[in-house]
């Protein structure tokens, strides 16, 4: 089984019951054999440009698991459903989603690292600015 990524762009006026429309898709993935990891529900967001007459759309990420013929066949199915106006399906990056932990870690040890400095500094009565102006 490998990973995908799939966005799936859902019409904007079953956004009040977007259950029924995020249920058929999990339905699609899992009757190809395919399972789902995460879901994120990203809201109503304004299109850069009309797609069959509408402005607006749902966009709903999903990291799934799925076998080696299902993407064909879940990408047959969902270029025949009404509630999908548009959809991406790729497959993960491992070496850029490994990169992009690694940056996100070091970024959390930085940001951690600074608020230990600035309460060191705090604690003399001086602000981190002040030490660098004296250096």
């Amino acid at each position: 089984m490998k990973e995908y990524e799939l966005t799936v762009l859902i019409h904007p006026d079953l956004e009040v019951d977007i259950e029924a429309p995020l249920t058929k898709v999990r339905n699609i993935i899992t009757a190809a054999g395919g399972s789902i990891i995460r879901e994120d529900n990203w809201g109503k967001k304004k299109l850069a440009y009309r797609i069959t007459k509408e402005d607006f759309g749902v966009y709903v990420y999903m990291d799934v698991s799925l076998p080696a013929e299902a993407p064909l066949k879940i990408s047959n199915t969902l270029n025949i459903t009404d509630e999908v106006l548009r959809y991406l399906l790729v497959t993960v990056d491992e070496k850029g989603r490994k990169a992009l932990e690694e940056q996100e870690q070091s970024a959390k040890s930085r940001a951690a690292d600074g608020d230990n400095r600035d309460s060191r500094d705090s604690r003399d009565g001086r602000d981190s600015r002040d030490t660098k102006e004296e250096e």
